[in-house]
């Protein structure tokens, strides 16, 4: 089966970490920093194909809520899951080559969205097939070091060699272009371990001819059994609400160091060491989930983010009323570079962490031969986790012309997911001991 109990990781548990590793430079090169301004360069900042781009993050994310617990129930039947990921992940490589290569905006745009999602359905049949690789004893060490790989493979070496290209090629077009092609090179070549190596273990038995049929059953009876489940209930609405938190801050952070005045370069610099930080420190969390338990590293770590928020916030503080605190704004502009850099440095150590092991601990509570149904569920709650930290920041920024007030109000959301983790602690502990 692949699975293996001892100190070493087995070949299975080996090629299902290094998926991380193959795919987290899509998240580094084309969702966050170099795309984006690829893709505003050809289509005109301001224009009407740029305005469109959010939408079309927002169309890529909503279809893949909207789909994920149906094919999550299809994939938990004999032999789908392993064809599942390989359609998704297939069609996000062919579409970011596409995007790298086309010239129109139009259709770097279609090929944004089907990349998209192409990436982040992958993503959800690679999660749910931790169940099949490894022991429940052994999740939390394989799901972190997952994450651990994953800020290596994508969020570091390739990122740095986009970096170098662009900066020896003036940051031209072509240069961007050559950064954006490294990645569907880089994600095909290394989930070939994966395709060779892992193998759906659990599942549920039917006759293909009453696959559909039998699915859509199954997502009902999931769901419903959500409901009954207080362990999974509790802990889904606990993750709903921190992991927006956590996205939140990962998206907004730039633009709000932009509100602030600091500058780009010492940004990107910041948030790197955000992605180097990560590595030991997502090992690190599976390690010590060993003896503290994954549940309090969760817990902790939330608290660690409300605290990130109070710093966001100091830094606000600090250049909005620089004046009233009788220090130029220069001087105020420069203490909150230093708030920065410990905020990255802080979002490092918990970063990995807090999403590894919330994946390894949800494996946990939920029947393995029925994992894609479940974590197609958990997908939805993180795929809507991401509307209403920005909603939040911008109804605070605009009521009170203040972006300091915009990111304190992100600590509600880790404050209801401290509440749904501290309601539900007994059905938790009760679901790990039965």
């Amino acid at each position: 089966m692949g699975k293996s109990r001892g100190k070493r990781f087995s070949r299975t548990e080996w090629s299902w970490i290094l998926y991380d590793w193959a795919n987290s430079v899509y998240a580094t090169n084309i969702m966050a920093a170099i795309f984006p301004i690829l893709y505003s360069q050809v289509a005109g900042s301001g224009s009407l194909g740029d305005h469109l781009y959010g939408y079309a993050v927002s169309l890529a994310n909503l279809l893949v809520a909207a789909l994920s617990p149906y094919l999550g129930a299809i994939a938990d039947f004999r032999g789908m899951k392993k064809k599942l990921w390989m359609g998704f992940m297939l069609a996000g490589v062919i579409f970011t080559a596409m995007m790298g290569l086309v010239g129109s905006w139009q259709m770097m745009l279609l090929g944004f969205v089907i990349s998209r999602i192409g990436f982040s359905g992958s993503c959800m049949f690679y999660d749910s097939f931790l169940t099949d690789v490894t022991t429940p004893d052994r999740m939390d060490k394989v799901s972190t070091w997952g994450f651990a790989m994953g800020y290596i493979g994508g969020s570091t070496i390739p990122f740095i060699i986009s970096i170098g290209i662009m900066l020896l090629m003036k940051m031209s077009e072509l240069s961007m272009r050559i950064a954006v092609l490294i990645v569907p090179v880089w994600w095909l070549v290394f989930s070939i371990p994966f395709i060779r190596n892992v193998r759906q273990v659990s599942y549920v038995d039917v006759p293909p001819a009453e696959l559909g049929k039998a699915a859509w059953k199954n997502t009902v009876k999931t769901f419903r059994s959500i409901l009954k489940n207080r362990a999974i209930l509790f802990f889904l609405l606990a993750y709903f609400f921190y992991i927006d938190g956590v996205d939140t801050i990962i998206s907004m952070a730039t633009k709000y160091g932009n509100t602030l005045g600091l500058g780009q370069i010492g940004m990107i610099l910041a948030l790197l060491v955000t992605q180097i930080v990560a590595v030991p420190c997502s090992i690190f969390f599976g390690k010590k989930a060993e003896s503290v338990g994954a549940l309090k590293l969760i817990t902790f770590s939330v608290m660690l983010y409300a605290f990130i928020t109070v710093i966001g916030f100091a830094m606000g503080y600090l250049v909005d009323f620089h004046g009233t605190l009788g220090m130029t704004l220069e001087k105020a502009v420069g203490i909150s570079q230093v708030l920065f850099w410990i905020l990255a440095t802080l979002v490092g150590t918990v970063q990995g962490g807090i999403q590894a092991l919330s994946r390894s601990y949800f494996g946990k509570l939920i029947p393995p031969e029925r994992s894609g149904e479940y974590y197609g569920f958990m997908d939805i709650f993180g795929k809507f986790a991401c509307v209403i930290g920005p909603a939040l920041y911008e109804l605070f920024y605009g009521i009170t012309g203040k972006a300091c007030f915009g990111i304190l109000s992100l600590i509600l959301l880790f404050v209801a997911g401290l509440l749904f983790l501290t309601i539900g602690k007994k059905h938790f502990l009760k679901a790990e001991h039965s």
